[in-house]
């Protein structure tokens, strides 16, 4: 995704009306101006969508395989202008969690049997860096005239890059354990040489929807929900099929053998007599991983003036 020619155009109009600001009424009190700069504080929930848990059943795609209960809370701040709100360009820093459990399935013993008997479980924080541009369509197509009043609702569609960085980590007997120094499946062994390390820190690309409502000449609020699409399928550390374990005493060091025997294979955990069959499915490499958030966000309005 190239945000980058949209970026421009946008930066291009922002710079030649700095100076050429028309006054728009807001209200009777207030006059608007072209360009609106605008703080924003938010809170909401985190979900994913990994190879871990999902809903009962066959695996689906995308939403259809959600699974409400691992929501998770996150928090961000963002700073952004819009001008003569058809346009707007953000720049917006968060946190949160995700986390996913293949036990979260025991009740399906059908369909989802062989989830639940693989029996992983993944979290991990996620902080990110994202630009976002902002279009609404309804004031493109209907803009604000000179005297007019600002109409206070105001949807739109939002996309950008962003940057983010994530670290799976799975619970072994209370203590979390960061998984990808393990190479569960096998990352960087001479065996496997398609199965390359993932880096924690990478790009993503979010898309969304949102809707605006002014509360007064100062303040909004904003309901947003923004899906980023990632470059990894390893956000849960399971991407494709089981290695031989005796190659973790190969590659890793000793004190990590143990660990990463208990923690690549986790079946033997229900069944004690299970052994481990190189090659047999952990996850699917078909699609990466992604995650998304529903906030709500509270905005600072600067650059409107009283009449």
């Amino acid at each position: 995704m190239n945000t980058k020619p949209f970026t421009l155009v946008l930066a291009c109009l922002f710079i030649s009306h700095l100076s050429f600001c028309q006054y728009y009424f807001y209200n009777n009190r207030y006059y608007d101006r072209d360009l609106l700069f605008e703080i924003n504080i938010s809170a909401g929930a985190m979900n994913c969508l990994t190879d871990i848990g999902g809903r009962s059943g066959k695996g689906k795609g995308f939403l259809k395989d959600l699974n409400i209960s691992n929501t998770k809370m996150c928090a961000g701040i963002s700073a952004g202008l819009i001008y003569r709100y058809s346009l707007g360009l953000r720049l917006e820093g968060s946190m949160g969690s995700v986390q996913a459990y293949d036990s979260i399935l025991k009740n399906d013993q059908a369909e989802g049997k062989f989830r639940y008997k693989r029996n992983l479980n993944f979290k991990s924080t996620i902080s990110e860096l994202i630009l976002l541009a902002e279009l609404y369509p309804i004031r493109i197509l209907f803009p604000v005239q000179e005297g007019e009043k600002t109409p206070p609702f105001a949807p739109y569609i939002t996309g950008g890059i962003g940057l983010f960085r994530f670290n799976p980590q799975a619970n072994l007997d209370g203590i979390w354990i960061d998984l990808a120094s393990l190479h569960t499946e096998g990352q960087n062994f001479a065996e496997y040489p398609e199965r390359k390390p993932y880096a924690l820190t990478q790009l993503n690309f979010p898309i969304g929807i949102g809707c605006k409502y002014e509360l007064s000449p100062l303040f909004s609020v904003r309901l947003e929900v923004l899906h980023r699409i990632t470059q990894t399928d390893y956000l849960d550390d399971v991407s494709t099929r089981y290695i031989d374990p005796n190659l973790f005493s190969k590659y890793l060091p000793a004190d990590k053998i143990s660990t990463a025997l208990a923690l690549h294979d986790r079946q033997r955990e229900l069944n004690p007599q299970h052994v481990t069959i190189p090659g047999s499915i952990r996850g699917h490499d078909n699609k990466n991983d992604s995650y998304f958030t529903i906030q709500l966000k509270l905005g600072f309005t600067i650059g409107r003036e009283l009449r």
